[in-house]
């Protein structure tokens, strides 16, 4: 090893041991795994074309620039460090396959690509920043030929239905990534995930909470690594941290108009005296036009009958009825259409803030992605609770491509997401759409969010909910 890397790599040592406290009981007794790794610093050297970075972008226009932003930010910073070049790619350029954003199916190929010649693989958000330095002396501590799975840690403080009830007994002793923080994979693990994926057949079909499924299928029911926790990883800013997180709600500008979006409640009317009060006593007054649709004719909410029976799940009549009625001269002309449930818990100002980074001229798919079947070529789709949002170009070529629902009971979202697929629209993705309650999420995530909806009442609030959440305390934004 060089003298030139033994002295940065005690300079770090020192550093850490600053930071960490004075003594190194501290350092144990706060990070039990620091003292160990501290140990190894001087004796793994790794440059930064042995890194590769991967962000995860999305084909929305919006995001590709967004993600070609950061990819510059990185390289120009490695110029400027002059310590090698790491190989930075956008995840939804890595192949024609939209279901890469999963990274499971993206294992082989980044194993076949980049596995000769990469040490570690770093997977990032979009608006994830990254101190090339500091990253470089994080990895420095990690013995880059053993099975490592790194990042900041996120934990469950009750049985979640989006992990499916995973560690009912003990939520908190299994730990997931911070996408916001970014994760990373050595060498050696990728490659045996990436020959594992391609002979193995997942235990579900659906993609659902992505950061909590890949931590699992690493994890291998205890054959596999957990998550390692390395405090540089970071989502707030810190003198020490390797990357940090700037917001999934940026300021793309003055919100749009409160005329630009019609919003479609679907409701029914079994609950037309439960679930549209709370509608009207938190998020409704926020909309200049809203309709509500049910299966009968309620004048005094009011509701709207599309001619569709009431299913007890699915709604796939009712949403394509709502499809055509949104293009139709019977609503007001609008760029953007807002579908939910009556329970779902939605901020449209926030919506509309974010809405603004998007062209509604484009085909326009957005909200809380999930996937069906994506290692075996499925499909990706909005999941509905949390709420979809589709430019009015999109509904058009929906409506007009005779994509249609097999029965009236349907599941609705699904539909919608293999309908757009065959068309080749995106399903774009943001975190700050929620198809369950907060409890159901890492209270850690989920704090330092502004999140645009919740869905579902069950045992809770939901006016406080609301409240606590997504209510703004002084809306700049009533145009």
């Amino acid at each position: 090893m060089s003298h030139h890397n033994v002295v940065n790599g005690c300079k770090m040592v020192a550093a850490l041991l600053l930071w960490f406290g004075s003594s190194a009981g501290d350092i144990h007794t706060e990070y039990p795994h620091a003292a160990e790794t501290l140990e190894r610093t001087a004796h793994n050297s790794v440059g930064l074309d042995e890194v590769v970075l991967v962000i995860q972008s999305q084909r929305n226009s919006y995001h590709t620039r967004r993600g070609g932003q950061s990819k510059l930010e990185i390289l120009q910073q490695a110029t400027e460090l002059g310590q090698g070049v790491p190989i930075v790619l956008l995840l939804h350029e890595l192949s024609e396959y939209e279901g890469d954003w999963s990274i499971l199916p993206a294992l082989p190929l980044l194993s076949a690509t980049y596995g000769r010649t990469a040490s570690w693989f770093v997977f990032i958000e979009e608006e994830t920043r990254v101190s090339l330095p500091a990253l470089l002396h994080v990895l420095h501590r990690y013995p880059v030929q053993e099975e490592l799975f790194l990042g900041k840690p996120l934990h469950d403080n009750e049985a979640s239905i989006i992990h499916h009830y995973a560690f009912s007994e003990d939520p908190s002793s299994f730990s997931y990534p911070d996408p916001a923080a970014g994760w990373t994979l050595s060498k050696p693990l990728l490659q045996r995930l990436a020959e594992r994926i391609q002979h193995e057949r997942l235990k579900s079909d659906f993609t659902i909470d992505l950061k909590h499924e890949i931590a699992l299928y690493i994890w291998e029911e205890g054959n596999g690594p957990k998550l390692t926790a390395v405090p540089e990883f970071c989502t707030e800013t810190g003198d020490f941290c390797a990357t940090t997180f700037t917001t999934y709600l940026p300021n793309c500008g003055d919100p749009v108009s409160k005329k630009d979006v019609f919003v479609a409640v679907k409701t029914c009317q079994k609950f037309h005296s439960e679930r549209v009060p709370v509608v009207k006593a938190t998020w409704e007054k926020d909309a200049e036009f809203l309709e509500y649709y049910s299966d009968v004719t309620d004048a005094s909410i009011p509701t709207i009958s599309l001619g569709v029976p009431n299913t007890e799940r699915g709604h796939c009549g009712k949403t394509f009825a709502i499809l055509r009625r949104f293009l139709s001269r019977a609503v007001p002309k609008a760029g953007w259409l807002l579908i939910v449930d009556d329970d779902t818990l939605i901020s449209l100002p926030r919506l509309r803030r974010l809405l603004r980074c998007y062209d509604p001229k484009e085909a326009v798919s957005l909200g809380e992605k999930y996937g069906y079947g994506l290692v075996q070529n499925g499909y990706s789709y909005i999941t509905g609770g949390g709420g979809i949002v589709l430019s009015r170009v999109v509904v058009s070529r929906l409506v007009s491509s005779g994509c249609s629902c097999y029965s009236d009971d349907a599941p609705d979202d699904m539909v919608l997401g293999r309908c757009l697929t065959s068309l080749g629209v995106p399903i774009t993705h943001s975190p700050l759409f929620h198809q369950a309650r907060p409890d159901d999420y890492s209270e850690t995530m989920v704090s330092l969010q502004q999140p645009i909806s919740f869905h579902k009442h069950w045992n809770i609030d939901p006016v406080a909910v609301y409240k606590h959440w997504l209510q703004d305390a002084h809306p700049r934004d009533e145009l």
